[in-house]
């Protein structure tokens, strides 16, 4: 049961011009469902991506990273081909091939280069791609190719999510008109760096490739690598933005640029909005939890700390039962590994309960409020470093029986 999950209108969902999405139903895991998408992108666009810091990434993964080396060279990349119910993770040198046969052949269907195609995959891990039907649906995915299409897309992404992500935004800068419209899919094995998680977000502005390329590192540091659901860092996990440039906004050449920051800090907002549904939509969740850290000597501490809370299994089961055992937080915080840190500087908050001050239990908490707090679908956990400025924030939920349930059924 996804955890106020917005109302998603397909309606709603502004096309990005030069971007047009088509899907079919390849029958890749199960039968009549969508589970092949393929996006394509007029010439002109640049395109820029960070990946899973899993060491056993999968196939996709590595030619993706091959393809956009060469991107230069390759004269752009021009479409994206993403196969659900199948990881092609753990497949060695045959789901290597595989992942390069897919792309050939979407490059024979439109006349690209196949390095002008990134592949991508999700699913099950340790089986073989079954490359032959990804193939067989291509010519139809390609026949159903609309700017319309981006809810289809976000549907046929999914694996265990509930419901499909999407998000659409515009914004006005130096008097143009920039839309930006993304989906992304993940529901378990949900931790940074990535998470199991596929984002494609597009914007219409013109920017050249350096710069978008840190532009999708900036985003996806405030967006997609601050969540986490089960602490498992997948291996397909990829975030993808694409810059079509038919956009009236000049276009960006240097990060220096004023209209830069204004479009990266846009392009973060719906990042993190596209990002949270995922952790709305976790495998079991009931409640939608915010962890931040204030006051810590840096920014890396404070993550450190926000994601040994948001982690722990004691923690999250806590939430789940709405059991106010709140010394499980301050446990998680002094196991984090910072070696210095003096726990009589430091607050803990639940919403605007203070529950811990200086290191021990306010004299004034009541467990009637912390209990009050835990029995809410959406919880802030505030914790106060006193040792700095820094501050971080990560979004995670509680751990429920179902996800038990869901993992041990994923198979079948």
């Amino acid at each position: 049961m996804a955890v106020n999950f917005p109302s998603i209108d397909p309606a709603q969902l502004h096309p990005v011009a030069g971007v047009t999405l088509g899907w079919a139903e390849g029958h890749i895991r199960k039968p009549n469902r969508k589970d092949v998408l393929v996006i394509s992108l007029d010439e002109g666009a640049t395109v820029a991506g960070v990946f899973t810091a899993n060491r056993f990434c999968a196939a996709p993964v590595i030619v993706c990273r091959e393809h956009l080396a060469k991107v230069q060279a390759s004269g752009g990349i021009r479409a994206l081909v993403i196969n659900t119910g199948n990881a092609n993770a753990g497949t060695g040198e045959p789901g290597l091939a595989d992942a390069r046969a897919t792309c050939a052949e979407l490059a024979r269907l439109t006349g690209l280069r196949a390095e002008q195609i990134l592949p991508f995959s999700t699913g099950v891990i340790l089986e073989p791609l079954p490359v032959d039907r990804v193939k067989a649906a291509l010519p139809d995915a390609l026949a159903h190719r609309d700017a319309a299409n981006w809810y289809l897309g976000a549907q046929s992404i999914m694996t265990t999510d509930t419901l499909p992500k999407a998000v659409s935004a515009q914004v006005t800068i130096d008097g143009h008109t920039v839309t930006m419209t993304g989906i992304s899919k993940g529901a378990g094995m949900i931790r940074p760096n990535m998470a199991t998680m596929l984002g494609f977000l597009a914007i219409d502005a013109k920017l050249a490739q350096p710069v978008l390329d840190e532009m999708v590192k900036y985003v996806a540091d405030r967006s997609f690598n601050c969540i986490t659901i089960d602490g498992d860092t997948s291996t397909n996990d990829s975030f993808i933005i694409m810059a079509s440039g038919r956009a009236s906004l000049p276009a960006i050449t240097s990060t220096a640029d004023p209209a830069y920051v204004a479009l990266r800090d846009a392009v973060t907002a719906t990042a993190q909005s596209l990002s949270q549904l995922i952790v709305r939509d976790g495998e079991g969740a009931t409640k939608f939890i915010t962890v931040k850290v204030e006051g810590g000597a840096d920014v890396a501490e404070c993550r450190r700390i926000a994601y040994s809370i948001a982690h722990s299994p004691l923690v999250k089961t806590a939430f789940f039962a709405s059991d106010p055992n709140l010394g499980r937080i301050l446990c998680a915080v002094g196991y984090a590994g910072i070696d210095d840190l003096d726990v009589s500087r430091t607050d803990l908050y639940l919403d605007e309960v203070l529950v811990a001050k200086g290191g021990g239990r306010n004299p004034d908490y009541r467990e009637e409020d912390g209990q009050r707090v835990m029995k809410q679908a959406e919880i802030t956990v505030r914790l106060r470093l006193g040792r700095g400025e820094a501050e971080a924030t990560i979004w995670t939920c509680d751990l429920s029986h179902d996800y038990v349930s869901i993992n041990a059924d994923y198979r079948s």
